[in-house]
């Protein structure tokens, strides 16, 4: 097999990650051969972290297999990482895992990337290591945008502060949630404001505590409908569990047991605690009207798995 590998963790597909995978892929048109992305689960840094360190990822594997297929990734390769792995040579690891299932004319990493035992095989080794394996090695630079790398370490940062909008423009399309619409207590709709909880088909990153604008696409609808979405515990009503809530705009039904797509597309408030039922519902009805007026000049157009070529 010839054609042309990028390895990486890849969490968020944004938009520096597009810029090594489309290399990636022009790469391997070239040579005539297949476009293979070989990746690892769990991230590398739950492993090697010296504590228990939780840390959802921006993209699941089923998602992130989607959004790379769709980008022309002929295959999609997932190592289990362990301590074990960590600890090859940067020798063993490109034989075993590159050369042997996909022996490549390139390899494409970004500029900073290493691998193997002590992170020995950063770019300047694996060119050593390619000019007598037969392969290339292309790093591409990391991608500058409004004044810092674009990172996965980045857009954790923004969507930590409710930044969605900003995170947003590092991904190139709004952040996402897929998830199925459970039964919950029934209290938005006693307030006037039917919501549709929500549980998560994957563990994702879900963003800081807060009222959000959002575009809600219910399956099997090719287009999307705004709403107020809330991530927090319900304090007015001394709630302790956090929970995902969208009051879908103009939708009236039953929507228990359908899945649905919640793309934000920006940050309305912080969660607070009201006294009592009325200036909740006060401030329900102004998060709403935030949401009409500022959806209403905010194209729908592309779905959350699009993103502009870089």
């Amino acid at each position: 097999m010839s054609g042309a590998v990028a390895v990486g963790v890849f969490d968020g597909v944004h938009l520096g990650h597009l810029r090594i995978l489309e290399r990636m892929l022009e790469r391997a048109r070239a040579s005539g051969g297949p476009g293979v992305v070989v990746s690892f689960d769990p991230h590398p840094d739950v492993v090697l972290s010296k504590s228990f360190q939780a840390l959802a990822p921006l993209t699941p594997l089923p998602e992130k297999r989607a959004r790379l297929e769709s980008l022309g990734v002929a295959r999609f390769e997932v190592l289990p990482f362990t301590r074990e792995l960590a600890a090859l040579s940067p020798e063993a690891f490109v034989q075993r895992h590159l050369v042997k299932p996909f022996a490549p004319q390139a390899l494409v990493v970004g500029e900073n990337f290493a691998l193997g035992r002590g992170r020995a095989g950063n770019v300047p080794r694996l060119r050593e290591i390619g000019r007598d394996a037969g392969f290339e090695v292309e790093a591409v630079p990391l991608l500058q945008l409004e004044g810092g790398d674009v990172t996965s370490t980045r857009i954790r940062e923004l969507l930590a502060r409710g930044e969605v909008a900003g995170a947003a423009r590092l991904l190139g399309r709004r952040y996402s949630l897929e998830a199925t619409v459970v039964t919950g207590e029934g209290l938005g709709r006693q307030l006037g404001f039917p919501t549709a909880n929500l549980r998560l088909h994957d563990e994702k990153l879900v963003p800081v505590h807060g009222i959000y604008a959002v575009w809600a696409r219910l399956e099997d609808e090719p287009h999307k409908r705004p709403g107020a979405m809330s991530i927090g515990v319900r304090p007015t009503f001394g709630g302790k569990v956090p929970t995902l809530e969208v009051h879908v705009l103009d939708w009236s039904g039953d929507l228990v047991g359908r899945s649905l797509e919640v793309e934000f597309d920006s940050w309305l408030r912080a969660e607070r605690r009201f006294d009592g039922a009325e200036p909740l519902i006060e401030a329900m009805r102004e998060d709403v009207a935030t949401v009409r007026r500022r959806l209403a000049s905010v194209p729908e157009a592309g779905t959350s798995r699009s993103a502009p070529r870089v």
